[in-house]
């Protein structure tokens, strides 16, 4: 298995678990970042794909030429929390305008959350708060020293998507991804040691990570159009908190049919126990009726076009 560093919590730990009941069996786990998985998954080098945002056309494309059948399966919720260190008491809350002000592609060489204010005005006067979240500066003369998932990241994808991408083309930015002069890295722990490690830091990671580090990070109340929403597995699960995801494995299908193992272990990731990973290690369970959703697509995984069941 490779690919988001996000799902490899979830396919680690039913990994050890499923290797636990079948000490026979060896399952590598590694999270590179869903483009980099999808990379390796559509060469034909790996069974099992993890990923925090649906396949890309391109992506798909790539796995026909190579003729790969693959079963999409949609396994938890995350919510993508915006940090900062522990140590921040400055910030509490930051809207999708705020985001955009300190972090988007017209924020090139901020070095201080303070360089945002002049750009955050003009979002103010532009931008609907009822779509965009109110704006919150002017922001402390503070250092901003951001490190945050990269382009080979899921992750980044989707923050991109959500928070982004549709302000940047409100603006006619021809360019809408975040500005490049941040410390990347697909690495969510690499990231963890970043936030802790200055006062008045920013990025973004998956809900997990925070649950898991708490005495570093923090998360931030983010204001997506309907005020300050703090990210909680009850309110990523209803829908109130404004970035939240759906996570989800990619199946090799003539690998799952070729390695009865592979479809054993699948048959256990979607089983009662290996659902309840995925609150065990800080995601938010599939409503039953998505739940049911993902184990009839791979129930019916015999049945479906060349670039899979999705």
């Amino acid at each position: 298995m490779s690919g988001s560093s996000t799902v490899e919590p979830i396919s680690a730990s039913n990994a050890d678990k499923f290797g636990a009941e079948h000490p026979d069996t060896a399952i590598r786990v590694e999270g590179p970042g869903t483009g980099d998985g999808f990379e390796i998954f559509c060469s034909g080098e790996s069974d099992i794909s993890d990923a925090s945002r649906p396949i890309e056309p391109e992506e798909v494309e790539k796995c026909e030429q190579a003729g790969i059948e693959f079963v999409e399966l949609k396994v938890a919720i995350d919510g993508l929390s915006v940090v900062t260190s522990t140590r921040n008491n400055l910030i509490k809350c930051l809207s999708f305008a705020d985001i955009y002000a300190l972090i988007g592609p017209e924020s090139i060489g901020f070095e201080k959350w303070s360089d945002a204010n002049k750009l955050a005005k003009e979002l103010a006067k532009e931008l609907d708060a009822s779509e965009f979240g109110e704006v919150h500066a002017p922001y402390p003369n503070v250092p901003l020293v951001v490190t945050a998932p990269g382009e080979e990241s899921g992750t980044f994808d989707s923050f991109v998507e959500l928070v982004v991408e549709k302000i940047a083309e409100e603006r006619g930015q021809e360019d809408t991804l975040p500005r490049p002069d941040y410390q990347a890295s697909p690495n969510d722990n690499v990231i963890i040691d970043g936030i802790s490690g200055t006062k008045t830091s920013f990025g973004w990671v998956g809900f997990a990570f925070v649950e898991e580090n708490k005495s570093q990070i923090k998360p931030l109340a983010v204001d997506g159009g309907s005020g300050c929403v703090k990210p909680t597995a009850e309110t990523i699960a209803s829908g109130e908190f404004p970035i939240a995801r759906d996570l989800f494995i990619y199946v090799n299908k003539a690998k799952a049919e070729a390695k009865p193992k592979v479809t054993e272990f699948v048959d256990f990731y979607l089983s009662d126990v290996g659902l309840e990973t995925v609150s065990q290690v800080g995601y938010v369970p599939l409503p039953d009726e998505a739940f049911a959703e993902t184990r009839a697509a791979w129930e019916s995984r015999r049945v479906g076009s060349v670039a899979g069941d999705r």
